[in-house]
């Protein structure tokens, strides 16, 4: 998770001052020493740090911190509103042309993942009901052109190329009249990148402004080089005048400095954040959303709003009263875990859940997809009576089922287990919320069944690392 170990340090020195009746100058200069220190281990740009500092620690000091019963509180008030104006305050929005289309110009180095980038821009533009194209103009970098055909088939959306003999400025130009001829409302350049900046690239990449007028010049960094992301941007945008920046590779082992550096350095806007190397639409950057999942206070927002758009609402209901009557079948949970993909990788949406890194044995839980398909395999080869009644699995039952699946008994064994304790465990959450035969919110005795919880979605066997198996 990007962020983790500032997250992790800004809590810690949180958690000393929440609750607190009274904090002193001392106290805050305390707490405002490590805050420094967790920002700049965490690549954050020294001046950025410096400044950021001086704001909490100004609005800290002032009438409302004396005043207030929970002054840890405030601190933590003062620090999330800061940390959001640092990445922009709010949403930045993609432009929209008054007369289409609207051109978006791709810029970057090589390896930052443009191409990849564009289709999913492309993707987040035809699931909102637009006509996006894409325009091949990388003509240097061996298959480049080739990917993007592969991209834009797989997302069903056109590419226009003249292949790698023609200027990409002309090819620019070309495809922008290519989508007003043929009613596209949203063009999108895919443009070459290099190793480094040089003096060749940038004359290219101006030359291509010039000729199609983009409405957005966007500039895609990896967050995963970390303050030079920042450098980066500041040498495109002396240049090319950038509206926006998309932030890649955001869900890797980063430290997440370039995310709260560039709007600040650059004055440049992140506009969206892209995570892996799926094709899938690129996600808005919500400056508060960031803030909050920063300071542990999850992201519901994004959370719901993933859960609206890949879970159909009736079936959740349905889904929810089967929980709540221990009526769950294996087919509920077939259709249960198609739906939760649809929402994106598992791990990501624990992230978003307020307090959740915190909890015991799912912090460092990992997602296998190869593993998530074996399980989805096992189920498959259940007769529809067997997955309506687990109960019928016996031993020869099991062997057949392992066989037709193509993993072994002992696996198709703990995943019946692991269901059972799952099933045993929506009994308690139920019993505790004062579902049927409960006696209103309580924690089960023992509390909750975690091992289960981790055994069915990461780690199984209690071993890191693996789902579900180990």
């Amino acid at each position: 998770m990007a962020f983790e170990g500032l997250s992790s340090r800004l809590q810690n020195v949180f958690g000393k001052l929440r609750g607190k009746g009274k904090v002193t100058e001392d106290d805050l200069n305390d707490a405002m020493r490590e805050v420094r220190l967790a920002l700049l281990e965490a690549d954050v740009n020294f001046k950025v740090v410096k400044e950021f500092i001086a704001k909490v620690k100004e609005k800290a000091l002032g009438q409302e911190l004396q005043k207030s019963f929970t002054p840890g509180m405030v601190i933590i008030d003062i620090v999330n509103k800061e940390l959001t104006e640092l990445m922009g305050g709010t949403q930045s929005k993609l432009a929209k042309a008054g007369k289409p289309p609207t051109v978006i110009m791709m810029a970057g180095l090589q390896g930052a993942g443009k191409t990849t980038t564009s289709g999913k821009l492309a993707l987040m533009l035809k699931k909102s009901s637009h006509k996006p194209l894409l325009v091949a103009g990388d003509i240097y970098r061996p298959a480049a052109i080739k990917q993007l055909q592969v991209v834009g088939s797989g997302i069903d959306v056109p590419v226009f190329t003249l292949g790698d003999q023609t200027s990409p400025v002309e090819i620019a130009r070309q495809g922008v009249q290519h989508a007003k001829d043929n009613g596209l409302d949203y063009v999108i350049i895919d443009t070459a990148g290099r190793l480094h900046i040089d003096e060749a690239l940038m004359e290219e990449l101006k030359q291509i402004h010039e000729v199609t007028r983009p409405d957005e010049v966007l500039l895609v960094v990896d967050a995963m080089t970390g303050q030079e992301a920042v450098n980066v941007a500041q040498s495109f945008h002396d240049q090319l005048a950038l509206t926006g920046v998309v932030l890649t590779k955001l869900d890797g082992d980063t430290r997440g400095g370039a995310a709260l550096s560039v709007k600040a350095v650059t004055g440049c806007p992140i506009k969206f954040a892209a995570t892996g190397e799926k094709i899938e639409p690129l996600e808005p950057f919500h400056p508060e959303r960031m803030a909050s999942r920063i300071l542990g206070m999850g992201d519901m927002l994004s959370l719901i709003e993933k859960a609206q758009a890949g879970i159909d609402a009736d079936k959740a209901a349905e889904m929810e009263r089967k929980m709540r009557n221990a009526e769950f079948t294996f087919e509920d949970f077939l259709e249960q875990m198609e739906q939760v993909r649809n929402m994106g990788p598992l791990d990501q949406i624990l992230e978003m859940m307020p307090g959740m890194n915190k909890m015991k044995g799912l912090k460092d839980m990992k997602v296998d997809d190869k593993q998530v398909g074996r399980i989805e395999a096992i189920v498959k080869s259940m007769t529809t009576e067997e997955k309506r009644k687990p109960e019928l699995l016996n031993h020869s039952r099991r062997r057949r089922i392992a066989a037709g699946s193509g993993t072994s008994v002992a696996e198709v064994n703990r995943l019946v287990k692991q269901f059972d304790d799952m099933r045993k465990m929506m009994k308690q959450f139920s019993s505790m919320m004062g579902g049927p035969g409960g006696k209103g919110p309580k924690m089960p005795k023992g509390g909750l069944n975690m091992n289960s919880l981790k055994g069915m979605f990461g780690g199984g066997g209690g071993k890191k690392g693996k789902f579900p198996f180990g």
